[in-house]
């Protein structure tokens, strides 16, 4: 919060974010394992870009 008011940003946008850190948070930074690869355990995929909406790799780097 104290980085957010140094830097002229308002705090009530971002009040639910600031909370979740203050009651702490997993040590790799997310919620949850993420929609793509729970489709793909789910559809037992053999690469999660089958199942990514818009994949990114070596040849597209743009949807």
């Amino acid at each position: 919060m104290a980085t957010l008011s140094e830097r002229g940003y308002p705090l009530a946008p971002c009040a639910s974010y600031v909370e979740a850190f203050r009651r702490g948070i997993p040590p790799h930074g997310g919620f949850a394992i993420g929609l793509e690869r729970w489709v793909a355990r789910l559809v037992e995929a053999t690469n999660i870009r089958e199942v990514t909406l818009f994949p990114r790799d070596l040849n597209r780097l743009a949807p």
